[in-house]
């Protein structure tokens, strides 16, 4: 296949006919459905690789067999994905990092969507986390045209009058439709990709000097008159990008809001938040979305989740007015759940395996199973992430101890060297992906699949120079985590639902206590909201209030090293390590060398070294979230201050904490 976009890619420069009935017969309507996957992340199997077990709550083999149900419903659909496809399962990292893709090679997440017949793909920012060669090995093999509308070639010349789109940045394809009286006609329709501009952060040392991203607002007011001139009939847009209705910005990240205010885009297939729309509570009494029928600002609209878990579709009504142009008279957005969630809480599968997926990808789903479950080292406690947003945590410590020991030996010898090395550390696995979406490694032999459960991500790691008072900083911002609570009160909810846990971060080599009484100082965004406040107290380092004005050397990743979750300081121009090694490998690394260090390769103790904690509260409880597992209830029965209560209507557990002193 030609790749699209990776030569020299082609405005469609000829101008398409505007289409006609190719009968004589005029019919009332026809009716187009259109299909989107989203955020499959590698999941290709209905399989949980951390567990070793069938997950029917996921995978692309049983969104195809939706696929499959919906077209076999309607006389015309188009199908397209929207991104972030070959990373965020362990299949994804052993096809990009132990099983070199050989260019005679398919990757098995192509092998499964070539049997499904996709009309477009989106490029998602997951996409390029492997580097642009391992991406154009990738998808040289796929069946179907990828598109993306805001990512250019860096040409260095700062002029932006002659910059070169990086890929194809919209298709518009002739389709053969048939009318509700089974009469023939012929369809333009055209189809623009987005990715968010954020990539130039969040991947900077495989993007940087190569390609440059611009507004995706900008980039469809630029485009979209484009492809009407050139006789799109329909627009659909296919950013991956998620919904606010917060004023923008400009380049947004979460930007699907602000595109349907951009004239002739008549339907939005989203993703990248990994919600679904319409229907998730976040969305619920915000001006301009319907959150039930499921339109932006009288725009249809869908986003199908991610991992699998939804086929997302929009039935578009098109009339002929009498200027011989299609019009939408009406739209249909639903979602389809692969499973249903059973009154035990467990999964009921509501579609069967596609079979000629679970053939084509068999070889690769088994190479990967054996891969994650090779032992290489050994922990004499076990590593779970249950309580992680409440309490210092195991699987934090095993990542920012690994790191802290990298870059140690990283600098010895060099300028760098006279400077105290803190390392970051966030909760990747604290049930924002679900009710199993916790790490939960016993005691004993460690496998590769492990520590893909301990660091999800393809980070690179990256260090900054900062000092005492931005590092004060990065704490404020991390401990919005957490409600304000007031002392005395019993049962209030502790977590802010709206800030990620990916994003609470914990700073390793120092102590210090969350106030969660005061208010948060930052907003979700980084915003500066409450300025005299101040929930980071008791902060010290080496047993000494630490001195806002010392200099230290603080390890984390690439994403957020590059200004990922937008915290103050934590910006590009204060790395002095960019590394050219993974997080996730420097932390298998870890292990191996610390079970070899171990008396006997008996293994070692990863136990957290409970250098934070939330700042006692006299007569005061709040509640949380996590686990419902009898796992995570026996943990909570070695803590004093943390009592399971019951299980809520999600299935997770409900606990209580204790603040008092």
């Amino acid at each position: 296949m030609d790749l699209k976009g990776f030569t020299l890619p082609l405005l469609l420069s000829a101008a398409l006919t505007l289409s006609g009935c190719d009968s004589d017969e005029e019919s009332s309507s026809v009716t187009l459905r259109i299909l989107e996957t989203t955020d499959i992340h590698a999941n290709v199997m209905n399989y949980n690789y951390y567990q070793n077990t069938v997950d029917n709550s996921v995978g692309l083999v049983k969104t195809a067999t939706l696929i499959e149900q919906a077209r076999s419903e309607v006389k015309n659909s188009v199908l397209v994905d929207n991104g972030d496809l070959i990373q965020g399962s362990p299949l994804g990292d052993y096809f990009a990092k132990i099983k070199t893709l050989e260019s005679h090679q398919v990757h098995p997440i192509y092998k499964a969507m070539n049997l499904l017949d996709y009309d477009v793909a989106n490029i998602g920012n997951h996409e390029f986390n492997y580097g642009l060669d391992f991406l154009k090995e990738a998808i040289n093999d796929a069946n179907f045209p990828y598109i993306s509308a805001n990512v250019f070639y860096d040409d260095g010349d700062n002029d932006s009058s002659n910059d070169v789109p990086y890929f194809k940045p919209y298709l518009i394809q002739s389709k053969s439709v048939l009318d509700e009286d089974g009469n023939s006609h012929t369809l333009n329709i055209g189809y623009i990709g987005f990715v968010p501009p954020q990539i130039m952060q969040w991947d900077q040392s495989n993007l940087e000097q190569k390609v440059i991203a611009k507004d995706m607002v900008e980039m469809a007011q630029f485009y979209v008159p484009k492809m009407k001139a050139e006789g799109a009939d329909i627009i659909i847009a296919i950013p991956h990008s998620g919904l606010t209705a917060a004023p923008r910005m400009g380049d947004d990240e979460n930007a699907s809001f602000y595109l349907s205010q951009v004239n002739g885009i008549d339907a939005i297939m989203f993703g990248h938040a990994h919600r679904h729309f319409p229907g998730d509570a976040s969305y619920d009494n915000l001006e301009g979305i319907d959150n039930v029928n499921g339109k932006i600002n009288g725009v249809p609209a869908v986003m199908p989740g991610y991992w699998g878990r939804y086929l997302g579709f929009i039935d578009l009504t098109l009339t002929r007015t009498d200027n011989e142009q299609w019009e939408i008279s009406s739209s249909n957005t639903v979602l389809r759940p692969i499973s249903e969630k059973n009154a035990d809480k467990s999964i009921s599968s509501l579609v069967d395996s596609h079979k000629a997926i679970v053939e084509a990808v068999a070889t690769d789903h088994a190479a990967v199973t054996d891969w994650v479950n090779e032992p290489f080292a050994k922990i004499t406690q076990p590593i779970n992430s249950f309580f992680a947003l409440v309490q210092d945590d195991p699987s934090v410590q095993v990542v920012t101890d690994a790191q802290k020991n990298y870059v140690e030996k990283h600098i010895r010898g060099t300028d760098l060297s006279e400077y105290p090395v803190l390392s970051v550390g966030s909760p990747f696995r604290a049930g924002r992906g679900g009710l199993d979406d916790y790490t939960n490694i016993p005691a004993g032999n460690m496998t590769y699949g492990n520590v893909s459960d301990l660091y999800i991500y393809a980070n690179t790691l990256q260090a900054l120079l900062l000092n005492g008072e931005q590092v004060k900083e990065w704490l404020e911002m991390s401990a919005g985590q957490f409600n304000q609570i007031q002392p005395g009160s019993q049962g209030a909810q502790l977590i802010n639902s709206d800030f990620p846990s990916y994003n609470f971060d914990v700073i390793d080599g120092l102590e210090y206590q969350i106030d969660i009484s005061q208010p948060a100082r930052y907003d979700t965004k980084g915003k500066l909201i409450n300025a005299e406040s101040e929930r980071i107290v008791a902060l010290s380092f080496n047993g000494r209030p630490i001195n806002l004005d010392q200099k230290f050397l603080v390890a984390t990743n690439n994403y957020r090293g590059s200004g990922g979750g937008n915290f103050p300081y934590v910006v590009a121009e204060n790395i002095v390590i960019n590394a050219p090694d993974e997080n996730r490998q420097i932390v298998a690394n870890y292990l191996k060398d610390k079970t070899d260090a171990s008396e006997g390769q008996t293994g070692f103790d990863p136990s957290a070294d409970t250098n934070w904690r939330i700042r006692p509260l006299a007569n005061t409880t709040v509640l949380f979230t996590s686990s419902n597992t009898d796992t995570a209830q026996s943990f909570a029965g070695q803590f004093e201050n943390i009592q399971y209560v019951e299980s809520n209507e999600e299935g997770y557990g409900v606990y209580k904490l204790d603040l008092n002193p």
